[in-house]
């Protein structure tokens, strides 16, 4: 079966996702009759209408609308490997996702040491949380905590185990959890009933507080507005600076941090190098912090 260009297809899928001849032209840089030509051309191979055409209007028939999620999903793909081959072709980047929190209060501070150590790579950072779409986005790497189940074809390399404890001020910090105003964040909404379980403790006569972020959540603490549930890696640094205490530790909640990547980390320099920098740094904030 011979197939049609590949030019129509993508007339085609401008027009579905517009569903204006006239602003595909614009988006294709073409003119409206070209975009016309091309998709009548194409209704013709296939022997199928496409397009219902009504006082000037489009409307995706169901076979254009079957056609369509096929498209749709084909120029992606092929985006995201034109991305790659381009990134991967411009000195060793190296295109990194990571949680908001994690990226902004841990591992950028740390990144410069990854500089000087390999200066052959160029990290490129994404900040995201969640399940990623590596093909579409263009991501090589993604630092994940194991928080949602991830596709089984994912290579995943454990950096670390998350460790948790409140953390607060000094002026709050070692007056223990009665009467404190708790602070809970939306991205980890059980934190606080993680802990307080897995330490058997209780907090009474507290009061709290919400935050979208975890980073919020962390500011707030070393403002003094509360204690905060916060991973050890959230705040090497402000215990390391003074500004924030944790007098009861940090324990394992059970969870842990990966390097996820859509091809076996270790079988690439490039991702397999940045994975061993990162669990190194994981390893070194633990025996900072003396957690075994």
């Amino acid at each position: 079966m011979k197939l049609p260009a590949l030019s129509a297809f993508r007339y085609f899928d401008v027009a579905a996702q517009t569903e204006s001849f006239v602003r595909a032209a614009e988006l294709l840089h073409v003119t409206h009759g070209a975009v016309s030509r091309q998709i009548r051309l194409l209704e013709e191979s296939l022997g199928v209408q496409l397009f219902e055409r009504r006082n000037r209007a489009i409307f995706l028939t169901a076979a254009g609308r079957a056609l369509h999620g096929t498209t749709q999903s084909l120029f992606e793909q092929l985006e995201g490997a034109v991305y790659r081959l381009q990134q991967q072709a411009r000195e060793n980047v190296l295109v990194l996702s990571c949680e908001p929190t994690i990226a902004m209060k841990w591992l950028i501070p740390r990144l410069p040491a990854f500089h000087a150590a390999h200066p052959d790579i160029h990290i490129h950072l994404v900040a995201a949380g969640g399940p990623v779409d590596f093909i579409g986005s263009g991501i090589d790497l993604a630092l994940r905590r194991d928080d949602f189940p991830w596709s089984k074809g994912l290579d995943a390399v454990k950096v670390c185990d998350e460790r948790v404890g409140p953390v607060g001020n000094n002026a709050l910090a070692t007056q223990g959890l009665v009467g404190q105003r708790l602070l809970h964040t939306g991205s980890r909404p059980n934190a606080w009933n993680t802990w307080l379980r897995l330490s058997n403790q209780s907090a009474k006569d507290c009061s709290r507080a919400d935050y979208e972020h975890f980073y919020l959540c962390i500011q707030a603490a070393v403002a003094g507005l509360g204690l905060a549930m916060a991973s050890f890696l959230m705040v090497q640094d402000e215990i390391a600076a003074g500004q924030l205490q944790a007098p009861q530790g940090f324990i394992k909640d059970g969870s842990a941090y990966y390097l996820l990547c859509p091809q076996p980390i270790a079988e690439h320099a490039m991702y397999r190098r940045f994975a061993e920098w990162i669990t190194a740094q994981s390893q070194d904030a633990g025996k900072t912090m003396n957690l075994s």
